[in-house]
């Protein structure tokens, strides 16, 4: 990645109410390097028979699972979410065993997949051991932007389907349809699709990505101009570029400056990383 300047956040009108993304600021980065893709199943099974590490969803015991990708026992099936039923708490769930203790990473075929059920601290292990860190939030938004400043996705402000499709979403009736018209159910390979002009594979779509920024919704109006790294201290950690949940009736966050959050041990099916240089 070059350095550059860019105008940070919302350019096209899309932002969600409360998510922070504006007011529009120019930032200056100096250059550095960025993972092409999310770091995959296959990335960060080396980093465990390196290190033995456990991921805190194996710890704690359970994950969040997608209703429609849950594969465990029905005694392993702790039940809904209170506001989002359609994530279900499923004992045994985790980034082995992705829909729970019925499914395995390995044996399904989802090496090249990007790992989900890791939440910010395990993406800041893997990061420590791979001798890089997590992105800011505005380097991740430069990246994604594969330069083009303003544009709305990273490929322009053509949509997804236009064309061919472009990313990871959900198409049909969300939550309990999903007609699969670009080819997945819930993730994709981390370069199932075209890259982006910096070489960026899926910057949106497929799994939201772990920043190293604390979130706040009120963190642009305080924002310094070259090389932030965002709120000094906070409860919960930045994630950027939506999934394969991502649809316009309920989240249009599959845009290069949609935001999100999450406290840093939350896991869930939808959520990797990917990593840069120190």
């Amino acid at each position: 990645m070059p350095a550059g300047r860019f105008v940070m956040g919302d350019s096209t009108g899309d932002a969600n109410r409360g998510d922070g993304e504006e007011p529009r600021h120019p930032v200056a980065l100096n250059g550095f390097s960025i993972d092409a893709t999310t770091v995959t199943n296959d990335d960060f099974a080396r980093f465990v028979a390196d290190t033995g590490y456990r991921t805190e969803a194996e710890t704690f015991g359970y994950s969040a699972v997608f209703h429609l990708a849950v594969a465990a026992r029905e005694s392993d099936i702790m039940g809904p979410a209170a506001m989002t039923p359609w994530w279900i708490g499923v004992r045994g769930a985790d980034w082995r065993h992705p829909g729970g203790r019925l499914s395995d990473a390995v044996d399904d075929g989802l090496g090249d997949h990007p790992v989900v059920h890791v939440n910010w601290n395990d993406a800041a292990a893997y990061a420590d051991w791979a001798g890089r860190r997590l992105p800011s939030e505005a380097e991740w938004e430069y990246a994604a932007r594969g330069g083009l400043d303003g544009a709305r996705y990273p490929w322009g402000d053509e949509g997804v389907d236009d064309g061919g499709w472009r990313a990871n979403i959900w198409q049909g009736r969300f939550p309990t349809e999903n007609t699969m018209e670009d080819g997945h159910l819930t993730t994709a390979p981390a370069d199932a699709f075209a890259p982006n002009g910096y070489g960026l594979h899926q910057a949106v779509g497929n799994v939201w990505e772990w920043c190293r920024d604390w979130y706040s919704a009120s963190a642009y109006t305080e924002a310094t101009t070259t090389s932030p790294t965002g709120p000094v201290h906070g409860t919960e950690r930045v994630l950027r570029g939506g999934s394969y949940l991502c649809h316009d009736s309920y989240c249009n966050r599959y845009r290069n400056s949609a935001r999100s959050h999450n406290t840093p041990d939350s896991s869930m099916g939808n959520a990797g990383f990917r990593t840069v240089s120190r």
